[in-house]
Order: C-alpha cells, then structure tokens, then sequence
C-alpha cells in the first residue's frame, strides 16, 4: 500500500479518512452531528466536495482532531487517516481496494499510519506545557490541572458557568446524583426530564425540562434548555407543511413522521425535503434535512441492502430479524430514522402489525426498571397508565434516589420524574 496515508507538512488543508470497523468500508469525514454519530460519503460519490477540511499547520490539526474525537459516541468503532485534500480521493480509493485484497492480519499493518488520539494529547499536553513554563507556570501545577480534565468529554467541568445553572435550581451534585452530568460533558441531551425552576414567576413553581450543553457565538459554554411542552398543535403550519392525519398519527404514536416532506428554509425561503420527529420527552417537534440523513450499511451485524436502506432514508419504520447485540444475542426489532436523535431508532417488545399500510405497535411493560425489579402494583399502575412511586435507586454514584415513573405507551418504555408532573 502506498505510504501517501502518512502525508505531513503540506501547504494545502487536509482533510480525514475513516474506516468503519464494522463493515471494512471508507468514507471520507464530513462532520459529527450533535448526538456524536459519525457523517461520512463514500470517496466515489456526489458529495466528495463537502468533505472536512482542516489547517494543515501542526498545531491547529491536533487542536482539531482532539475536539472532533471527542465529540464522537463511539470512537472506537473507526480509524482515522489524515491526508491532503487534493489526494483524498485516491487515497481512500486505495484503501479500499487494500482492505478488500488483504487478510485480517495484514491490515494491522495500518496501525502505524493511524491517528493516534493518545498521540494527539501528548502533542497537546506537551504544547501547553512549554507555553505555561514560559508564562511561570510550574510543571506540577499543570499536572495537578490535568488529572480533573477528562479528554473524553466534550465540554469540561470548569467550562460550565454554574452560577448561571444555579438559577434553574440545578447543581452539580445534582446532575452527578441522577446520572446526567456525563451526558452533558459530552454534548448530548439529558435521557431524563429534570425539574426546573419556573421563571413564569410563580414561587415554588417549577417546570420539567431537558438539558443540553453548546456554544455560543461567543464560544462560550451556555446552557440550552428544552422545556416539557403540551402537544405540538397539528393544526398550524410546521415550517410551511400542513400535517395530514397519518402525520399526526405517526408523530403521536411512534414519534417519527414516517415520510419525507417538504419543508420552507425560514432564511432563504427555498424547499427542503427533510423528516421531522418529536421529542418524546418534552413534545417538541425537530426536523432534519435530507441531506443529513445518514443510513448505516451495517446495523448490528446485519448488512443492509440498498433496498433496506432506501426504506429507512425515506423515513419509513423496517422490521430487521436477527442482529445481533453486544452480548452476542440475536434479536429482532423494528428501526426507524429519528430526525430528533439524528439517528437510527430501535423499537423493541412490539408486534408489528402491517395493514393498509398502516403500522400498529403493542408494547409489553418492563418488569424491571435502572436495573431494579418491579413490584407487582407497580406494574399493574404502569398497564393502567397511571403513574407509581419508586424509590431505593442507586446512581452510579453510589447515590440513591427516588421519583415517579410512568409506562409511555407511545415509545414502550418507562419514563422518569423527580416530580408527580409527567407530562
């Protein structure tokens, strides 16, 4: 294999290869999207020209390539290749016809041509060291500095104002005590509803809310929240579409519109075809243009035929059998595109029923919840629709907790509340 893959000190920008793990295949990196999923097109496609492109000086590299790894959900399902962009195609073409041709054994052979973020934060480390010692800062003190900075997350500890956060009526102890203080360090929403300080100036009111870390114009880390709303009224326009009854359908029971529609850019005026979801949490409604929609050739296991895939970019739910878990277990389940998460979404313990089109999901309610089994009156107000107190959780803390959980008919699984106000 030619050693172009190892090209450094080129005047041009550069850009990055991926090869995905899981299906030996490369694509040339043009983003990751805000829940950390991967956007990539292959090297022979239409959308070459949006590949990423990045300072070639060493420095801004490093810089870049630390913060782009660390916003991914699953960095080690790739390996990454630096290369000039002018050469990028070719190279990835290459790649390819080397992955195909060779043995298992041989590709490890890529190793040494590879990104090596351990590498990356050593060049970091080490830059910001020299720099400190040169402003009087001692090499103790920055390793001091260093153990409470985790690489993994996107945003820091310190980077957050909690001042600002207080106000809400959230602090860190409670984020770390109910399990969502990781999520937000690494640039996703909250799994759980939290309870908010209303500013509807109420005393003692409050609102349930999801939380998201992300920068502002300024670059600064600000907290975005998603405040639990009622639902979304179907009888305005979303962004110029009028919803037709399976829309409503669709967005109230399963939570995906299920087709592509066309919707109004709110600055250029032009037509977007896009797919649009509902935050199952808070109801509020989410779109994601088409050009965005990424469909996997390989879903746990099972390799997806260009039929398949075309079935899901078109928002529509495909019932897959035998893939395969973590656990090494096959199971079967029903996926969908979810323009809210930006990803595909598995939906589990249903029977799919197919009639006229239509799809009608049964849900079976959990017997266990966070690892803790349900009592039977539990259970039994779960299967009624009405809401049971729980408590004797623990967080991964080591921290216990309790509230009050609801079986959500809509998306089969039990939501969570530190207060009696689901909504």
């Amino acid at each position: 294999m030619n050693n172009t893959i190892n090209s450094t000190s080129i005047s041009e920008a550069n850009t990055l290869l991926v090869l995905h793990h899981s299906t030996n295949s490369v694509g040339m990196v043009q983003n990751v999207n805000q829940n950390g999923h991967l956007i990539d097109v292959a090297p022979d496609s239409a959308g070459v020209d949006s590949m990423i492109r990045i300072d070639s000086s060493a420095e801004s590299f490093t810089e870049f390539y630390a913060d782009f790894y660390n916003q991914l959900k699953n960095p080690e399902a790739y390996s990454f290749f630096k290369v000039t962009e002018f050469e990028a195609v070719d190279t990835a073409l290459e790649l390819q016809d080397y992955i195909d041709s060779s043995s298992s054994v041989n590709r490890e052979d890529l190793k040494q041509y590879e990104v090596s973020i351990d590498t990356v934060e050593v060049l970091r480390n080490k830059k910001n060291l020299e720099s400190d010692s040169s402003n009087g800062i001692s090499y103790f003190s920055k390793i001091r500095s260093a153990e409470v900075i985790n690489p993994r997350y996107r945003y820091q500890i310190e980077d957050v104002d909690w001042n600002a956060v207080a106000k809400i009526g959230v602090d860190r102890e409670m984020l770390e005590k109910i399990n969502v203080l990781d999520e937000l360090l690494k640039g996703f929403k909250t799994s759980v509803l939290l309870p908010l300080r209303s500013d509807d100036g109420e005393e003692g009111g409050t609102v349930n809310a999801r939380l998201q870390l992300k920068l502002n114009d300024n670059g600064e880390v600000v907290l975005h929240v998603y405040r639990s709303q009622k639902m979304p009224d179907f009888r305005k326009k979303f962004l110029g579409h009028k919803f037709s009854k399976e829309d409503r359908l669709n967005l109230l029971n399963i939570g995906n519109i299920g087709r592509v529609v066309h919707l109004v850019n709110p600055v250029t005026g032009e037509l977007v075809p896009s797919l649009i979801s509902r935050d199952k949490l808070t109801n509020e409604l989410f779109y994601l243009p088409m050009d965005f929609v990424r469909i996997p050739a390989v879903v746990c296991g099972v390799v997806l035929s260009s039929e398949q895939q075309g079935v899901l970019r078109s928002g529509k739910p495909l019932f897959i059998e035998n893939m395969l878990s973590k656990s090494k277990r096959l199971f079967n389940s029903t996926l969908q595109f979810n323009a809210e998460k930006q990803w595909l979404e598995f939906f589990f313990n249903k029977k799919l029923k197919v009639r006229n089109d239509e799809h009608s999901f049964e849900f079976v309610v959990p017997s266990t919840f966070r690892g803790m089994k349900l009592r039977r009156w539990q259970i039994e107000k779960l299967k009624a629709g009405e809401m049971a107190y729980i408590s004797g959780l623990v967080s991964e803390k080591g921290r216990g907790y309790q509230g009050y959980i609801r079986f959500d008919k809509e998306v089969g699984r039990i939501v969570f509340s530190f207060n009696k106000a689901i909504e």
